[in-house]
């Protein structure tokens, strides 16, 4: 008899260890099961409907550096299955990708319906089943070690092999503690922070090529640079996107409350800007501070600062004392703000948290507690940064149990 697969979760990871699957084992009857309507679903909204698929990091240590939770796991898995195989395989398939200048890698179409009906046409094509509207209520194992699924509208089937790719929700938790594993409690990743400032108030849309950020949180700091973006209700950017993916199980434990450090100015130091304003108020003391400009301060911002350390705006550098310029110096070098939330962001669908890594084989992805049972994607504790990672560890994840799952 043909052996049979089943994969819950019809997203990314699924159909990639499905049609993994199927290539390796050309006999084996394989579903895929989704309890929404729609296949693929976060794959045709992600990179704003474009599907950033990977990241064009070569190495592949610079690949799992871009991991909070799962680098030293996917280290091995990545020289299997990392970006030049990812790429390979869509370019086969008639899907050349291209990278932009940020190293995200997109379709050159810039549609992710190419992702999307490369991944369906592919699997039909290896005559994978798709079954959609098809929640898993229950699965459990036979007196023959088949795995038993309880299907929406009073169904059931019998597997000989289960991989389960289901995303991070709670049902495909319960489903995972059924077959006897053990899950790390899910915490949001990825989300912009909530500040309430007289320093950025009003100041929405005002960005920052480059700054340094340090999060101090319960007992732990946390450190980035990137971009800073002021929003309405606080701070974005790239730089707080990837703070908060490292420091979201911190945040979640102090209920999103930090006290947050920026330079505006990263490559300087108090004390270098502080000589720079002195040689400003020697070289120009009729001028008025409101005219002087700062290389990658926007001058709306520098024109607040100046506010907030009033009567400071109305002064010309002759008038500026020292003292108040060395405070001038510290608010572009270090300046601290107040995180009091979690704000939103287009991508906060990843969760840290999922399936104990520990429980997992990484070289087959097989469970280590329930022989015939695999897994992929963002059911792990496994999550990556902004950028495509999230991505590549379903496409590395899905490879290898879609490989091994009959061997």
């Amino acid at each position: 008899m043909k052996q049979r697969i089943a994969i819950i979760g019809g997203g990314a990871a699924g159909f990639f260890a499905g049609i993994n699957a199927a290539e390796t084992n050309p006999d084996a009857h394989i579903k895929i099961f989704e309890a929404s309507k729609q296949p693929l679903a976060k794959v045709l909204i992600s990179g704003g409907g474009r599907c950033n698929v990977t990241n064009y990091s070569i190495e592949t240590k610079k690949l799992v550096d871009n991991y909070p939770r799962g680098s030293k796991e996917l280290r091995g898995p990545l020289t299997k299955f990392g970006l030049s195989e990812t790429i390979e395989w869509f370019e086969s398939r008639n899907v050349p990708l291209k990278f932009e200048s940020d190293l995200r890698m997109f379709p050159t179409s810039d549609k992710s319906e190419t992702i999307a009906n490369c991944l369906l046409q592919t699997a039909q094509s290896l005559g994978i089943v798709f079954i959609p509207d098809s929640r898993i209520l229950n699965i459990s194992r036979n007196q023959e070690k088949k795995f038993v699924l309880s299907i929406k509208g009073n169904r059931s089937e019998e597997f000989d092999i289960l991989i389960l790719t289901t995303g991070g929700n709670k049902n495909s938790f319960e489903l995972a503690k059924k077959l006897g594993h053990s899950i790390i409690d899910p915490v949001p990743s990825l989300f912009t922070f909530e500040i309430k400032d007289q320093l950025i108030d009003d100041l929405a849309g005002i960005s920052f090529p480059l700054v340094s950020l340090s999060l101090s949180v319960g007992q732990k700091t946390f450190k980035q640079t990137g971009p800073l973006l002021i929003t309405h209700w606080g701070l974005s950017g790239p730089a707080i996107i990837k703070l908060s993916a490292w420091a979201a199980r911190e945040l979640f434990l102090s209920h999103y409350q930090a006290k947050l450090k920026i330079s505006f100015l990263p490559e300087e130091n108090i004390e270098t800007v502080y000589l720079q304003l002195l040689q400003q108020k020697c070289e120009f003391p009729n001028q008025a501070l409101s005219n002087f400009t700062i290389s990658g301060i926007p001058r709306n911002f520098w024109n607040r600062i100046l506010q907030t350390l009033s009567p400071l705006d109305t002064f010309y550098w002759s008038k500026a004392s020292n003292k108040q310029l060395r405070t001038l110096a510290e608010k572009l070098t270090a300046t601290t703000l107040d995180v009091i939330g979690k704000g939103v962001f287009k991508e906060e669908f990843v969760t840290s948290g999922g399936v104990c890594l520990k429980e997992v084989d990484f070289k087959t992805m097989q469970s280590k507690v329930c022989p015939g049972l695999f897994f992929a994607g963002e059911i792990l504790d496994i999550d990556g940064v902004t950028g495509g990672f999230n991505f590549q560890s379903a496409w590395t994840t899905g490879w290898l149990a879609g490989k091994h799952c009959l061997s």
